[in-house]
């Protein structure tokens, strides 16, 4: 019972979980993958907005396994983001379609502006 309390505040515990070991895992990297891997984290939490924990999470564990991979190979950097590093992570992010914060802000703007051509045409 008292889990559920604090889930209702903090979000889910297993997802909490979950993100630290991802990160773990993205910390034990070798270089420059656990460098790389790090960046892309970090633009991610600024660029993504997605609001979604299952989502976000799966976001994370995929890029971390795909840098796992690519040390295990040793495919380079360069192999994996290619020429336009932006492109590549925004490409990256937008393959996982969970709800993103500019979701709620763009239909609250519309349902603002109906409103407003609404009374508008009333008055």
């Amino acid at each position: 019972m008292a889990v559920k309390w604090i889930e209702a505040l903090t979000g889910s515990l297993e997802q909490k979980k979950q993100y630290k070991a991802t990160k773990a895992r993205m910390d034990a990297l070798p270089q420059p993958y656990g460098e790389a891997a790090s960046a892309l984290h970090r633009y991610f939490m600024y660029y993504g907005g997605i609001t979604d924990g299952d989502t976000l999470m799966q976001m994370f564990v995929d890029l971390v396994d795909l840098w796992e991979r690519a040390a295990v190979d040793g495919t380079p950097v360069s192999a994996i983001v290619g020429d336009d590093t932006i492109e590549f992570a925004e490409t990256f992010a937008q393959s996982y379609g969970g709800k993103r914060w500019i979701d709620k802000e763009r239909q609250r703007l519309i349902d603002a502006i109906d409103d407003a051509k609404r009374e508008e045409q009333g008055s």
